[in-house]
């Protein structure tokens, strides 16, 4: 009975399966395209969106809070990627200097003082010249609207789960005096679940300058 448990609670971990979300990929060409070697991925969960770095010869750091989910990609990636555990509401957690920063689908899950550090947070580890992208969802979802409100634009969904929507003037309200350049829309494929519509998102690039 234990092994099913530990069974079932690895599938729900992993029910994104390990093909890299199309917001990673984008990311990746910008990247290589930039020069950019070492970058940090807070909230890198099992190392889904890892591999399309690595394979192109990016070094990848990450944060994340489930031990459990550290573990698992220690089981894919071994001690290749330095993963710290704790929360991005608690970077830094080095003192380094970033080429490049990829935080896909986890901003939208935070407070508007959350976010708001954490973009404060990222700009201050990129290295002059470095680039960030944030993958964020888009008030264009079908869910945008649904659950408990919680404040404008952010909504409690019937799993728990806090989402606040963004759209093109939220975006520049928050990421504007970070560096921003360019705001991207990007439908997102469900790729573990082939039968579910791609998700509106958006893809938010920031450069720091020097």
């Amino acid at each position: 009975m234990t092994e099913f448990w530990e069974s079932s609670f690895i599938e729900k971990q992993t029910m994104w399966g390990f093909e890299p979300a199309d917001a990673a990929i984008v990311t990746k060409d910008l990247f290589l395209e930039k020069g950019i070697q070492d970058i940090l991925i807070p909230g890198i969960g099992y190392g889904r969106n890892a591999k399309v770095f690595l394979d192109h010869g990016i070094a990848v750091t990450g944060i994340e809070i489930s031990q459990t989910a550290i573990e698992l990609a220690r089981t894919h990636y071994g001690n290749s990627i330095p993963i710290y555990h704790g929360s991005v509401t608690d970077m830094p957690f080095d003192h380094k200097l970033y080429d490049g920063i990829f935080c896909f689908a986890l901003i939208h899950l935070l407070s508007l003082r959350e976010r708001r550090q954490l973009i404060k947070d990222c700009y201050q580890q990129l290295q002059p010249g470095g680039y960030m992208t944030f993958s964020v969802i888009s008030k264009k979802a079908p869910t945008f609207g649904q659950g408990q409100p919680i404040s404008k634009d952010r909504f409690k969904t019937m799993h728990g789960v806090n989402l606040f929507f963004y759209d093109e003037t939220s975006i520049k309200q928050e990421f504007g005096k970070y560096g921003l350049t360019t705001i991207t829309a990007i439908d997102e494929p469900v790729k573990n679940f082939k039968d579910k519509a791609p998700i509106p998102f958006w893809l938010i690039t920031c450069r720091k300058e020097g």
